[in-house]
């Protein structure tokens, strides 16, 4: 493992998981943070998704990450508009069908739950708020990452995302500010892979 070189960054919101600018006005990854050129991201964030991405050369571990036959988890926090039901919360958990590339597809089972008191910092800028709709957050974690899946998975059971966070992938949990980059050691890209 001495020849690749690892990384995990907290994407902010409003952050093109790429280095490459499209258009002028685009905040790309080399916005924040500058890498050997041969490192790219494995899998990504939409723009709109903050949290946990994972940098790297090791092309073996990208294929393992990225092969939905792995069965990788990936853990989010969902901020949603309303407040989640417990019915709601069991269909997340069974799968339900989303459309990906214009057909339907059955999502696998997923972790879901409801999270009370949990502490999220704030996010610059900051979600809507209106005073009559309550939000609620749940946890979800998923075994298969189809494009904006969560999203459509929260949509489909009547709780549109407000906001959502990728904290973990598998057992590597995020521990950084939004923008902030940690170099990962040999062991904890073994723990990833256990």
């Amino acid at each position: 493992m001495a020849d690749y070189s690892y990384y995990i960054f907290h994407k902010p919101f409003g952050v093109l998981s790429q280095f490459t600018k499209e258009v002028p006005t685009h905040l790309t990854l080399a916005d924040y943070i500058q890498l050997p050129s041969d490192v790219y991201p494995v899998g990504r964030l939409d723009k709109d998704t903050e949290g946990l991405l994972l940098l790297t050369n090791d092309n073996k571990l990208k294929t393992t990450l990225l092969d939905p036959e792995q069965h990788k988890s990936k853990t989010y926090l969902a901020q949603l508009d309303g407040d989640i039901s417990d019915e709601a919360l069991q269909q997340l958990a069974e799968g339900v069908t989303i459309r990906v590339s214009k057909k339907p597809y059955n999502t696998r089972p997923a972790k879901a739950r409801r999270l009370i008191g949990y502490d999220i910092a704030d996010r610059d800028p900051p979600v809507r708020y209106r005073a009559h709709i309550p939000t609620s957050w749940i946890q979800l974690v998923i075994t298969e990452g189809k494009n904006r899946q969560v999203r459509k998975m929260c949509a489909a059971v009547g709780f549109p995302v407000l906001r959502l966070i990728r904290t973990a992938i598998g057992n590597l949990d995020i521990k950084l500010a939004a923008g902030e980059l940690q170099e990962l050691t040999a062991v904890q890209i073994t723990k990833l892979l256990a």
